[in-house]
């Protein structure tokens, strides 16, 4: 659905002189059945990332959700199948999944990656990174780094925006609640660009902002920090 973020992935890790695959087998992470508790059915699912990701050094995601998924849920769905061969591929794929900022901080060792974004931003942290993995301040410790920006803090950022995958179509209601308070924070700072490092946080306020015609863009993350000076140019 958002292609840009993951090319965006691929050019900023080659870039930073990471060997990129993209394996082609790979599907789902599995969430929205676990989070909707089909955990039986999410079994072949999770049994195609660990087959499509053996080997490799780390898996890089730019989603905090899809990696919590990989490193919390995965444990779940295979000890429950029963398989001891899936519980041995689980416990080996999920620690090598890592979220891009925590790919890019804490096993790159980097926080400026020659990005170049001469734009006003505002970053809403998104609740599976900030609450499930523990980013913490690797995603603003990166846009500091990036020239150009002039990065504003977003009010009330550790507030949900109100997305949650299913929550959306479940507490249809609560959610656009919850979205419509995000996206009056996010015009409040006079921002040209909404920041995430989630795409479906984007698409929910992002969506919100459009109707409204707010006149604020969203963008991955990933897409800010591949961006350079000859892009601008």
């Amino acid at each position: 659905m958002f292609p840009d973020t993951g090319k965006a992935v691929v050019r900023l890790l080659r870039r930073l002189g990471v060997d990129v695959d993209f394996p082609a087998a790979q599907t789902c992470c599995g969430q929205p059945m676990v989070n909707t508790g089909y955990l039986d059915e999410a079994v072949p699912v999770v049994r195609t990332f660990v087959d499509a990701f053996a080997g490799y050094d780390a898996i890089v995601t730019p989603s905090g959700s899809c990696a919590g998924s990989a490193r919390h849920q995965h444990s779940i769905v295979a000890e429950r199948s029963g398989d001891a061969s899936l519980v041995a591929a689980v416990a080996e794929t999920g620690p090598r999944t890592h979220e891009l900022t925590e790919f890019l901080v804490d096993v790159l060792g980097v926080t400026d990656v020659g990005a170049y974004f001469p734009h006003r931003v505002t970053y809403h942290p998104t609740c599976h990174s900030l609450r499930m993995l523990g980013v913490g301040d690797r995603p603003t410790r990166l846009l500091e780094a990036v020239r150009g920006i002039e990065l504003v803090e977003l009010p009330h950022a550790t507030e949900c925006c109100g997305f949650g995958g299913t929550f959306a179509v479940k507490n249809a209601d609560t959610s656009v609640a919850m979205g419509a308070d995000k996206a009056r924070h996010v015009r409040d700072t006079g921002a040209e660009v909404l920041v995430a490092g989630d795409s479906s946080c984007l698409m929910h306020v992002g969506g919100m902002l459009s109707r409204q015609r707010a006149g604020v863009r969203v963008m991955h993350l990933a897409e800010v920090l591949a961006s350079t000076e000859e892009d601008a140019r």
